[in-house]
């Protein structure tokens, strides 16, 4: 990711995006198949920094983490004091 943006191509070799959502408070999920370490990466980004990638090996859990990930980043995003936002997103990579 660039800016909160997805680069590279989406070619056989660097796998192809599956799920992809921006979200409008600025963050990013990315659910893509053929990761550079598992079948399957999950990356998190909040535009400002905070970036997480978590790895899974088949399809369906794939899916359920995204699921459970997106839940968790929306609210992060809702939260307004700083300083929980921070806690809140600590404790999301620990999480995952």
């Amino acid at each position: 990711m660039d800016n909160g943006k997805t680069v590279g191509t989406r070619g056989s070799e660097e796998g192809v995006i599956v799920l992809d959502e921006e979200h409008t408070e600025g963050a990013r999920i990315t659910l893509e198949q053929g990761g550079c370490t598992a079948p399957w990466s999950i990356t998190c980004g909040i535009y400002g920094g905070f970036l997480h990638t978590a790895f899974v090996s088949l399809e369906i859990d794939g899916r359920a983490k995204y699921s459970n990930m997106k839940a968790d980043l929306e609210k992060i995003m809702a939260e307004q004091d700083n300083e929980a936002r921070y806690e809140k997103m600590r404790r999301f990579a620990d999480v995952y």
